[in-house]
This record gives C-alpha cells, structure tokens and sequence, in this order.
C-alpha cells in the first residue's frame, strides 16, 4: 500500500520512533519523514529565524523547569518570562469574564502589562452577518455577534506580545489567531458540555459519548499496523 499522507494518528505505542530519535530506521511507511521528509527537513530550517528559534528554545526549556509541577496558568507565566515579554492579551468570551478578571489579576501580580478583549465588542447584531432569527441562540431576542477579528485588532493596536486565548467558540478562536501579530496560546477551550473539557468525549468515544462519531464509523476499528504496511 502506497502511503501519501502523513498518519502519526496512526502509529503504535510500540514504535514512536521520533521520540527515540530513530524514525529512519522504525518509522511506519506512514510516518511523516517517509512520506514527505522534504518537508520535515525544510521545516527545520525555518528555526534559523532568530525569533522562531527563540520561542521553540524558551519554550522546550519552560517545559523542562516546570514538567509535572506546572499548571497551564504557571507556564504561560514561564514562558512570557522566558521571551521576556512585557504585555499580554486576553481574548475572552463573554461568560468568561470572571475568569478574565482573575488571569488579569495573576498576570499583573507577575509584573505583565495586561490588555482585555470580550469576544462581543462593538455590540453588532448578528443579522449584520446574515444570521436569521431561527439561527440565533435565542430566536427574538438581541443577539450580538462576537467579534474575534476586532479583539485580535484591539489587542494588537495594544501591543499585546502573547494573547490569551479563553474560551472562545470554535472558529472564532481560529479567527482571532489568524488576525492576531502577537503569538496565541490557548488557555481554556469552549465545551459546555463537558465543563470545558473537550478531552472527556475522546476517551468517551466509545461509551458515553458514542454520538460523535459521524455516518462512517467502521463497525470495528482497525487495529494499528505495527510497521505501517
């Protein structure tokens, strides 16, 4: 079987092979130095960007200092101390204000310079964006849409040097990185369900939450090839 896409999804406990160095020699035929090592390679040289090496190095070495002991919170204080930044965005949503209000606080007790954006700035309603009454939340009610591209806008005229990002909806987050000049990092993900923990439906996958699986799920799932072949 001939492979054209990188499947790292795919590979056994048993192998990993990049963690030990050695995916030339114990890399599945699907492994991304297989199928497509010129890319790998010409992605290393993008780390001679004076800038891009010296977030991937203070970044490798803030995981280091705080491996098992840091909580996220902790290590995106670290790693903004690291790159000595100075100012840092938060882009909330709305209900996570509270929470904003706290990181603010946290951020400021470690001598950063703190700028906020609510992801409903500007208060424009969602039919300015071709969403219909039967699309709203709440059907004839006032519905703002949220703004992700003017919160990354607000926190660049700010200087922000590292935005925040807390619990935006999907597709709004990826707005607001696509906008944002500063580095994003993520701090908390949208699950409302699930307490914000998007991660319990994929250990879930196959019990509780067996709805998110799609029309096409195989009646058993084929199990992991050990050599890729």
């Amino acid at each position: 079987m001939a492979y054209e896409n990188p499947g790292c999804a795919y590979c056994p406990s048993t192998v990993r092979a990049c963690r030990e160095g050695e995916q030339d020699a114990r890399g599945p035929a699907f492994c991304p130095s297989r199928v497509n090592g010129g890319t790998v390679e010409a992605s290393l040289k993008e780390y001679e960007d004076a800038f891009t090496h010296r977030v991937i190095r203070e970044s490798s070495i803030a995981e280091a200092e705080g491996y098992y002991t840091n909580t996220r919170v902790e290590a995106v204080c670290a790693f903004a101390k690291r790159m000595e930044f100075r100012k840092i965005g938060i882009a909330s949503c709305i209900s996570f204000l509270d929470i904003a209000y706290t990181l603010s606080g946290i951020l400021e007790s470690h001598g950063f310079t703190v700028a906020s954006a609510c992801c409903r700035n500007g208060g424009e309603p969602k039919e300015s964006i071709g969403v219909r009454e039967d699309q709203k939340v709440k059907p004839g009610q006032f519905e703002s849409m949220c703004n992700p591209v003017g919160q990354a806008e607000l926190l660049n005229e700010a200087g922000c040097e590292l935005n925040v990002v807390l619990g935006l909806c999907v597709g709004h987050d990826s707005l607001f990185a696509r906008q944002s000049k500063g580095l994003v990092t993520t701090l908390v993900v949208k699950d409302r369900v699930l307490a914000h923990n998007p991660i319990g439906a994929l250990h879930l996958a196959d019990t509780f939450y067996s709805r998110v699986w799609g029309p096409l799920r195989p009646e058993k799932p084929p199990k992991k090839p050990v050599d890729g072949r």
